[in-house]
């Protein structure tokens, strides 16, 4: 005998009920997923566990300046066309208070090594040998750079490398960052 057609099995309440069920579970578990970083936000500190110095610097020389963090691996074809750019915005740039930090997300260490070594960067170069900061930051792709204020926060995201088009963007934010007042 089936159900009478008015009865919450016949109309499928317990399948509505279990997907609700579900949906809830889904939504409690993806607010607990920390968001990216966008603009607006606080950068992380660049000391994070498991980061170590690779070349061109100290961690202390980025205080108080405005600063370019940019994520990057041995692996993407992009992030080795940026960096003769970003070594260009570090000579333009350096003087009026910018600094550019490249953080690698390689997993073997010997792998930023040999990229950091052919490309040999002027510019402050980190490996995040932990994925430590990397996934404070939820990086999207390879590469990404945050522009990041004296203040500290993200002021602006830019995700990939799109040559002379990036370059621009780039010039005019950095700028408008050196013009503000300390």
């Amino acid at each position: 005998m089936s159900p009478p057609l008015d009865s919450p099995v016949a109309n499928g309440f317990r399948r509505p009920a279990a997907v609700l069920l579900l949906l809830t579970g889904l939504l409690a578990a993806a607010s607990s997923v920390r968001a990216a970083i966008k603009e607006g936000d606080a950068f992380p500190p660049l000391t994070a566990a498991g980061v170590a110095i690779l070349a061109g610097g100290e961690l202390s020389t980025t205080a108080g300046k405005v600063m370019l963090v940019d994520f990057w691996a041995s692996w993407c074809a992009p992030c080795k066309a940026s960096f003769p750019a970003m070594a260009k915005l570090h000579s333009e740039y350096s003087r009026r208070g910018f600094v550019v930090v490249a953080v690698s997300v390689d997993e073997k260490l010997a792998d930023a090594m040999l990229f950091v070594k052919k490309l040999a960067p002027p510019f402050l170069t980190l490996h995040d040998r932990q994925q430590s900061l990397v996934k404070q930051v939820v990086v999207p792709t390879m590469p990404t750079s945050y522009l990041v204020g004296r203040d500290g926060k993200v002021r602006f995201v830019q995700s990939g490398y799109h040559g002379a088009a990036s370059d621009q963007e780039l010039r005019k934010r950095i700028e408008a960052l050196l013009a503000e007042p300390n």
